[in-house]
């Protein structure tokens, strides 16, 4: 098999060509637009679409084709009525730190916006899948996620009202959730999470800012103090467009 010598490592093999060698018409503008991408820097807006398709001499459909597909990999986003050259993915670490500080370690500011906070009894789904008891008083902390002023996520926290009872008064809904426990004497002990891939509803989309077609990086996760008893339960969805996630392994 035919490896560019320009490669870089971890590329797509032969840059997504087919085996029969017929590249679509799509693939090949958005190669170009991809090298246009390099050479205009983070910020960078893009030609207009009439520009750009008789640069490629190619029919607006398939620009936009290319375009999007940039657009939902996080290459490129809109911005007003143009595009323009996206920054970095945020890379978010798979360990028990919090969003705060996985965003920190690479010079964004964190924030959170709040949505909710409320109690209610546990209900069976719950109890089941944490260990906690069927009707026993939770709270539910919903927030929007941010990167400095862009909005990247939505994340929901259950956590049993026995464990913060003060949640509602102690607890800066702008801070790390993570940070409130350790300084209640909380500490973590270990934690199940799994990650999938999930469109978001028109709610999630709309608290997000986002298109309703971009994919979403959906992680669940369930964790214990280091006592073993169950802690939180955490649905947090991430934009597939603005996140990466990071973890080393070991044998």
């Amino acid at each position: 098999m035919d490896y560019p010598n320009d490669q870089a490592p971890g590329a797509p093999v032969r840059r997504g060509i087919p085996e029969h060698g017929r590249i679509p018409k799509y693939y090949a503008v958005k190669a170009r637009l991809d090298r246009l991408i390099e050479e205009l820097g983070e910020g960078g807006a893009l030609p207009t679409e009439r520009d750009l398709s008789e640069r490629y001499d190619v029919a607006r459909e398939t620009l936009r084709q290319a375009i999007r597909e940039l657009v939902l990999e996080g290459k490129l986003r809109r911005h007003g009525r143009g595009t323009v050259v996206a920054g970095p993915k945020l890379e978010q670490p798979l360990s028990l730190a919090s969003y705060t500080e996985g965003v920190r370690r690479q010079g964004r500011t964190p924030g959170r916006d709040l949505v909710t906070l409320d109690r209610f009894p546990c209900p069976e789904a719950l109890a089941a899948e944490t260990g906690l008891t069927r009707g026993e008083p939770v709270w539910h902390l919903e927030r929007v996620l941010r990167a400095d002023d862009e909005r990247v996520g939505l994340e929901s926290t259950y956590v049993a009202v026995a464990r913060v009872p003060r949640l509602d008064t102690d607890f800066e809904p702008d801070s790390s959730f993570y940070a409130y426990l350790r300084a209640q004497g909380i500490a973590f002990g270990d934690a199940d999470e799994r990650i999938e891939t999930v469109l978001a509803t028109p709610r999630e989309a709309l608290l997000i800012g986002t298109p309703p077609a971009l994919p979403m990086l959906l992680i669940h996760r369930v964790s214990r103090d280091a006592d073993g008893r169950p802690l939180e339960r955490v649905r947090t969805l991430y934009r597939g467009d603005r996140f990466s996630f990071t973890t080393r392994l070991s044998g």
